[in-house]
């Protein structure tokens, strides 16, 4: 077994050290932007026949801010559509839906995100060869990367906006359904969400209790102190169904609510 990783962020290092504990014989190649022990370049000369031989290749590498081009792609799309991979994974998001003013949301639903360059990533992936999924993220949270290390590097504002609910996922289930999905399910693209879309401002309260704080007051999102990025997520609203997850991967959540994913993380800290 041969993993190739195009990126080692937060969701794709958890994966891919997963993968290494249940394969422990895989032969690992990681590609990232900084050259280190182990890790490959995009543009090193190595690669295609990294890709030739790859078993499993995933890739975790966002569109390009400027461009909205996918990098990996623009290099390496006729190498990757050739692949003898029996798996092919590319993590995209959620916000590819766009706003759905609250409803539920299946796979089914048709892409009207904000992110152009996002959309055609997931669906130049989902087509791009006849292993691949693409799965679809909502906001990652796990040890380490929280709302709690957050309040705890300053405030978080509680923004009132009625009606309004996120969807996330702990970084925990997102590596359970990647590895499942290894030896289940079909092609096709997933939505790996928990069980519970919930008002960011509830998690912040939670997470404020945990870690001893005063719950901090509701402010209206015009009056808000916050960077244009966290302000664009109160655009939108949707509700993130994740029954193909379930149904086709087998997978049985850790983590089914902000609650108890949170009081994970906490334990963690301690």
């Amino acid at each position: 077994m041969h993993l190739l990783s195009f990126g080692l962020g937060f969701a794709s290092g958890h994966f891919v050290r997963a993968f290494a504990a249940v394969y422990p014989h895989a032969r690992l190649t990681v590609v990232r932007k900084t050259p280190g022990a182990g890790t490959l370049r995009i543009d090193n000369p190595a690669l295609p026949a990294a890709i030739a031989s790859a078993t499993h290749i995933l890739s975790a590498v966002p569109p390009a801010s400027d461009s909205g081009e996918d990098p990996v792609l623009v290099r390496h799309a006729a190498a990757l559509a050739a692949s003898p991979a029996h798996w092919v994974g590319y993590l995209s998001s959620v916000g590819v839906y766009g706003d759905t003013q609250g409803a539920w949301l299946d796979e089914t639903a048709p892409l009207a995100g904000r992110r152009s360059g996002r959309m055609a990533a997931d669906l130049a992936w989902g087509a791009l060869h006849p292993q691949a999924r693409v799965f679809r993220l909502p906001g990652i949270y796990g040890p380490g990367s929280s709302t709690l290390e957050r309040l705890r590097a300053g405030p978080v504002p509680r923004i009132n906006l009625p009606g309004h609910v996120f969807s996330r996922i702990h970084v925990e289930d997102i590596t359970a359904a990647l590895l499942a999905s290894l030896n289940r399910g079909t092609p096709g693209v997933y939505n790996i969400a928990d069980d519970q879309p919930a008002p960011r401002h509830q998690v912040t309260a939670f997470c404020q209790q945990l870690l001893g704080l005063p719950v901090g007051p509701l402010e209206r999102l015009e009056d808000a102190t916050m960077s244009p990025m966290a302000r664009a997520f109160y655009a939108e609203c949707r509700r993130v169904a994740n029954g193909k997850m379930k149904r086709e991967l087998g997978v049985a959540l850790r983590y089914p609510d902000y609650v108890s994913g949170h009081l994970a993380c906490f334990q963690e800290m301690q």
